[in-house]
C-alpha cells in the first residue's frame, strides 16, 4: 500500500502543489513588474537634461571648452597702451554675436584711457567651471583677477565674475554671450 505511486498521489501532480505552482507564478510575475518599472524610469532618466550635459560625462571636453574659453578670456581682456591692436584682433577671433558687438562699443573708449593713461590691464583665470554642455554650445563660469597698472601708480587688482555662453564654430569655441555677475 505504501509503494511509489501512493506516495506520488500524496505529494499531487508532478511539479508541487497548486500552491506552490500559485508562488512561483506570483515570483515571476513580480520579477517582471520590477523589471518593467527599471526600464521605464532608465527612459525617464535619458530624456532629463542632465543626462544630455556633458559637462558631467565627459571630462576631455568639459576641459577643452575651459582651456579654449578661459584663454579668450585672457587675451581679450588683457591689454597694454601698444598693443590694443593685438588685443582687438584676438577679439575677432574669439568673439561672436552679442558679445563682439559688446565689446565693440566698449573697448573702443578702452583704447583711448590705455594710450592715455599708459594703462595696462592683465588677465588671468582663477577658476572656472562648466555648467552646461551641449554637442555645440557651453554655458561657463569664469573667476578673473585683472591686474591694472598706470604709468607712475601702483598696480590695483580686481576680482570678477563672468557668466559666459560659448558655441563651437569650424572646430574652436567662440564666446558669443558674456554676463558680468
Amino acid at each position: 500500500m505504501g509503494g511509489p505511486a501512493a506516495s506520488r498521489a500524496a505529494r499531487g501532480p508532478v511539479g508541487g502543489t497548486a500552491a506552490r505552482r500559485a508562488a512561483r507564478a506570483a515570483v515571476v510575475l513580480v520579477l517582471l513588474l520590477g523589471a518593467a518599472a527599471l526600464l521605464v524610469r532608465a527612459q525617464q532618466l535619458s530624456g532629463t537634461p542632465a543626462a544630455g550635459n556633458r559637462a558631467f560625462t565627459d571630462t576631455a571636453a568639459t576641459s577643452r571648452a575651459v582651456r579654449e574659453v578661459g584663454g579668450a578670456l585672457t587675451r581679450v581682456f588683457s591689454y597694454g597702451p601698444g598693443a590694443t591692436a593685438t588685443t582687438r584682433q584676438a577679439a575677432r577671433r574669439h568673439l561672436a554675436g552679442k558679445a563682439a558687438r559688446q565689446y565693440d562699443t566698449l573697448f573702443g573708449q578702452v583704447e583711448q584711457q590705455a594710450a592715455r593713461q599708459r594703462l595696462t590691464l592683465t588677465t588671468r583665470v582663477v577658476r572656472a567651471g562648466v555648467a552646461r554642455l551641449d554637442d555645440d554650445r557651453a554655458h561657463l563660469l569664469f573667476f578673473l583677477d585683472q591686474v591694472a597698472r598706470r604709468a607712475g601708480a601702483p598696480p590695483t587688482t580686481v576680482a570678477a565674475q563672468l557668466s559666459v555662453t560659448a558655441e563651437l564654430h569650424d572646430g574652436r569655441w567662440r564666446i558669443v554671450d558674456i554676463r558680468s555677475r
